[in-house]
């Protein structure tokens, strides 16, 4: 199974930024469409945005797009998502995966890394 270690949450203000970090346990991402998605408390877990490896495109939620930024560094083994303009609403463990499907975002594996709290206060 393909796991990631993620990082960079924590406690922000609204209006704030954040940049997750995402690296896999074991493997190399560079042939992979990596998918972030969250879960908030009392919610079931959304996908919000992908990077594909087939042409380098990218997608986003209605709920975080304008806001967030996917992005991958091949070389550093890394999936980032840089949070801009934090709102409440993205108060939310966050988890990175390797897709099944795009549309709609589905997991290769149901095996999740610990994830990476991000909370904002308002």
């Amino acid at each position: 199974q393909m796991q990631f270690v993620e990082s960079g949450g924590g406690l922000v203000q609204s209006g704030g930024s954040l940049r997750l970090s995402c690296t896999p346990s074991g493997f190399t991402l560079e042939h992979y469409t990596i998918g972030w998605f969250r879960q908030a408390p009392g919610k079931e877990r959304e996908g919000i945005s992908y990077n594909s490896v087939r042409d380098g495109s990218t997608n986003y939620a209605d709920s975080v797009k304008g806001r967030f930024s996917i992005s991958r560094d091949n070389a550093k083994n890394t999936v980032y998502l840089e949070m801009n303009n934090l709102k409440p609403e993205d108060t939310a463990v966050y988890y990175c995966a390797v897709l099944l499907t795009t549309a709609p975002m589905i997991p290769l594996f149901d095996s999740w890394g610990q994830g990476t709290q991000v909370t904002v206060s308002s």
